[in-house]
């Protein structure tokens, strides 16, 4: 009954990978059968078992290409192996015949609804036995190209979502540069205080990834300074009346210019651009918003902005020393800005040092008691 190997050698569509063929069943007579009918079929390995306990972990550890189980076996028949093995998802695509002297149509059906993928009559016949494992083995093989198609296509869309994504960002570094470049001097500032807003956003326990877009959308904050006059954005001496209400607008040229935009990020910006300058009891703008109508992250960065503000040199202010800066928040918690975004930002205080020693400021008089306000142009 054993077929010869050339039984096999001219077959269409051979096998091209070697296959594992696992086979269950506990009569040796039937196992060492199947075994040599296996080893026939080209590029193929059988692995046996007597014991379907033994087979099943092998299963179930390793990554077979096609199981043969016999249904009539003690303790853990065909269909309970079956449905063990098809119960971990990543054996759905691994055929599997079921080897029955059983001609019970119920039992056939019940195979087939666990996942049997066709059936070998006992005793087993080596005409019948080759061509219905070949096929199989076609079958996996098909699943095993369709894997590995899938695996390229999806590391291609990583690599082109990873070029989208760096297009991105540079057209966000673009409109931060391009609004530093009409205010100089914040350069610097943007760069600090989007690490300050991020670790403030850390701190307050948001996930990893909307830190990430704090990081990248906080530098959008002051696009809005595109449409500020030079007169007044460029001006060197305190702001009156007039030209602080069109300063006040930039926020909100800020938010118009990112708010359509197709990034995400971008849009994240657009909603700091809009409510950076929020005060927590109401009385910022540019609409007015209090406690926790004013979003998250704007509440976030108005910390983050105003302390770099303070403790950095303008050509219209002198910055603040270290002391003054953190009294100031401590003081102005509540009133200015969010409490719990205060403590974020003293929970990470070490951090925030790290920062602002990197600009490597030189030492300045304290202006706090010359000036009542943060920044003339905030």
């Amino acid at each position: 009954m054993i077929g010869h190997k050339e039984d096999f050698a001219d077959a269409p569509d051979a096998i091209r990978a070697s296959m594992k063929v696992a086979i269950i069943d506990d009569t040796p007579l039937n196992l060492v059968l199947m075994e040599k009918l296996v080893s026939r079929q080209p590029a193929c390995e059988p692995v046996t078992f007597t014991d379907p306990a033994l087979g099943l972990a092998w299963c179930l550890g390793n990554e077979p290409d096609l199981i043969i189980v016999d249904y009539m076996m003690p303790v853990l028949d065909g269909l309970a192996f079956i449905d063990k093995v098809r119960c971990r998802h990543e054996r759905d695509d691994v055929p599997i015949l079921m080897v029955t002297a059983n001609g019970d149509r119920k039992i056939r059906y019940e195979a087939l609804r666990l996942g049997a993928n066709d059936f070998l009559n006992k005793p087993v016949d080596a005409n019948e036995f080759g061509p219905r494992v070949r096929n199989m083995l076609k079958l996996r093989q098909a699943h095993l190209d369709t894997r590995q198609r899938a695996e390229q296509l999806a590391s291609e869309v990583r690599v082109a979502t990873a070029e989208i994504h760096e297009r991105e960002l540079e057209t966000i570094m673009l409109l931060a540069r391009m609004a530093e470049l009409r205010d100089p001097g914040t350069g610097s500032h943007i760069r600090r205080m989007s690490r300050y807003s991020a670790l403030i956003a850390k701190a307050l326990g948001f996930p990893s990834a909307y830190v990430d877009e704090m990081l990248l959308a906080s530098p959008l904050h002051d696009v809005g300074k595109l449409g500020i006059p030079d007169r007044i954005l460029l001006k060197r001496d305190v702001l009156d009346r007039e030209e602080r209400l069109i300063m006040m607008e930039h926020a909100r040229i800020g938010y118009e210019i990112l708010k359509d935009s197709a990034s995400k990020i971008v849009r994240f910006g657009a909603s700091i651009a809009l409510s950076h300058h929020e005060r927590f009891d109401g009385g910022g703008y540019p609409r007015g918003l209090d406690g926790n109508d004013i979003p998250i992250e704007g509440r976030i960065v108005a910390v983050a902005d105003v302390f770099d503000a303070i403790t950095s040199e303008r050509p219209y202010k002198s910055r603040w020393v270290l002391d003054a800066a953190t009294d100031y928040l401590r003081r102005e918690s509540g009133s200015h800005f969010d409490p719990e975004c205060v403590d974020a930002f003293f929970t990470v205080f070490d951090d925030i040092l790290a920062i602002h020693a990197e600009a490597s400021y030189d030492p300045g008089p304290d202006p706090a008691f010359a000036s009542p306000h943060p920044s003339r142009r905030q």
